[in-house]
């Protein structure tokens, strides 16, 4: 398909996308109201129609949906441009299919061990007592005492890094400009050079002001909170989501974090939202489903015993368990190498009509993440638009993280960008490191998967996915691991044994992430 081809068939499936859109009906709405206003002549409907609707915020309200739609439907999967730039993608995509039936596998096992089915339909009586304690869910939960996650990021590492190009070596010989010398990645999957992030992420810069710099040094804080409160409230009221990501570059105000976010990700919580949130709700109350209980177990697991999150478990609960439910999600498996895990009705085995997609979104959890859900937690009060925000950075980002693929923001490629610029930037820690027996992705894979989320401190995650929202982009991840290991090269330095660098790094919640990114990005 050529170029011009491919331009006009974005512009039908846009054009496709809007007319089937809530906006569309309001807009329509709208403009009937406008044209039947007495004020209106019908020599100027035309004319007067677009002005009542520009001067009521709709021009603004149809920009912003084009560029959501712009952004969510530009990225197609990558291709490596070597000569080999087919073979990634099918040799990823097998290794995602053999990690899915592992992951099917071994909750079908769980079922099996311990005698409970994938899902069932609860008694009316406790269909009342989960509608009654809905706000305490964290109160008088399951028995969970044989409930294990599937997976954890360890497991996922090693499929990660046991992914192995067959022709890589004739890549090689041929003149792949692919290097790895040291690290564990040996996929030739595109990365950005140093010299791109710092273009990509020119706004970060040292001589630019920052929250998460300016606004905690003892001198100007005072000042820099008023004249960015100003400001942020100036781009709210234009209600136009390019202006607000731009904006959001230098980080967001904490007092205008969740409004700012909310105008980026395109995100305005209607009634129909409320009503379908509460349809998911009804859900959760009349069916009880095995991944409930994993869900319940990663809370208790992670964030009940975080000292940042733990007041959030009922928050919790009230997100993930309507999430598990919601088919919406499975529109990112459109974007992704990914196929949703199916099961099949019981005494139906094997037979592909009486095969349903489980769970109901098709994303099994692992132990973990729930902490994709729990900063968010800090930024909205209301579990309604927590929720939205939530599935829109899952779809959007998060779900990149734990699945395969050759895309520049999978965590395969982050993986792999933190390797290279870490033997770029520190060539001689790198190899210390490695001397010793402690790969330093290792380390660092559960921060790329997590998205460092449980590891800093809540304002810091927060001031770092401020940047994962305006630049659109997950490298961020791996630039701040980056940083983090150059920060403690000293001790590093050091250390012996992998158990040893591990110590080093094992708590990284006194670090100030904007600070330590503008070092390993703009320092000499």
């Amino acid at each position: 398909m050529s170029k011009d081809q491919q331009g006009e068939q974005f512009m039908v499936d846009l054009l496709q996308h809007l007319r089937s859109s809530m906006l569309y009906t309001d807009l329509y709405t709208a403009a009937q109201e406008e044209a039947s206003k007495p004020s209106i002549k019908i020599t100027e409907l035309r004319k007067g129609v677009l002005s009542g609707l520009v001067n009521g915020g709709w021009d603004r309200k149809l920009q912003n949906a084009i560029y959501y739609y712009m952004q969510t439907h530009s990225c197609q999967p990558h291709q490596s441009d070597s000569e080999h730039h087919k073979e990634p993608l099918v040799y990823i995509r097998k290794a995602q299919q053999n990690w899915e039936k592992k992951i099917l596998k071994s909750l079908n096992s769980m079922c099996t061990e311990l005698n409970i089915p994938l899902a069932k339909k609860r008694l009316e009586q406790e269909q009342k007592d989960m509608l009654s304690r809905w706000t305490e869910l964290g109160t008088d939960g399951p028995d969970l005492s044989q409930i294990r996650p599937v997976y954890a990021p360890k497991d996922f590492l090693e499929v990660v890094t046991g992914l192995q190009n067959l022709n890589y070596e004739n890549a090689l010989t041929s003149g792949s400009n692919f290097h790895n010398f040291w690290g564990v990645i040996q996929v030739p999957v595109k990365v950005k050079s140093i010299d791109q992030l710092r273009l990509q992420y020119s706004e970060m810069a040292v001589n630019q002001c920052q929250i998460g710099v300016d606004d905690v040094s003892d001198i100007s804080a005072d000042l820099f909170d008023v004249e960015q409160t100003r400001l942020s409230n100036k781009v709210l009221a234009a209600k136009h989501a390019p202006t607000a990501q731009e904006y959001a570059k230098k980080g967001c105000p904490t007092s205008a974090r969740g409004e700012l976010w909310c105008q980026i990700m395109g995100i305005e919580v209607t009634d129909v939202d409320i009503l379908y949130y509460g349809q998911l709700k009804t859900s959760v109350i009349q069916h009880d489903l095995l991944v409930d209980n994993l869900l319940y177990k990663d809370v208790k697991l992670t964030a009940t015993n975080d000292d940042h999150y733990f007041v959030f478990e009922d928050f919790l609960y009230q997100v993930l368990l309507p999430f598990s439910r919601d088919t919406v999600v499975l529109k990112h498996f459109e974007h992704n190498s990914t196929t949703p895990p199916k099961s099949y009705i019981r005494g139906k085995l094997g037979v592909e009509e009486f095969a349903v997609v489980y769970p109901p979104n098709g994303v099994i959890p692992f132990h973990g993440f729930a902490m994709y859900v729990a900063p968010l937690c800090y930024v909205y009060k209301d579990v309604v638009t927590l929720y939205y925000v939530f599935r829109h950075m899952y779809m959007h980002y998060f779900y990149r993280l734990h699945s395969l693929s050759s895309h520049p923001q999978g965590i395969v490629a982050l993986s792999s960008l933190f390797e290279r610029l870490l033997q770029m930037s520190e060539p001689e820690l790198f190899q210390h490191l490695v001397r010793i027996g402690c790969q330093p992705l290792k380390i660092a894979f559960k921060w790329l998967m997590r998205a460092f989320s449980g590891f800093l401190a809540s304002d810091q995650v927060l001031l770092l996915w401020d940047r994962i929202l305006a630049f659109d982009s997950l490298e961020i991840l791996s630039v701040l691991c980056v940083a983090i290991f150059c920060f403690r090269k000293t001790n590093l330095m050091k250390v012996t044994t992998f158990s040893a660098a591990e110590a080093v790094l094992a708590d990284v919640t006194t670090l100030q992430v904007i600070p330590i990114l503008q070092l390993v990005l703009f320092s000499k």
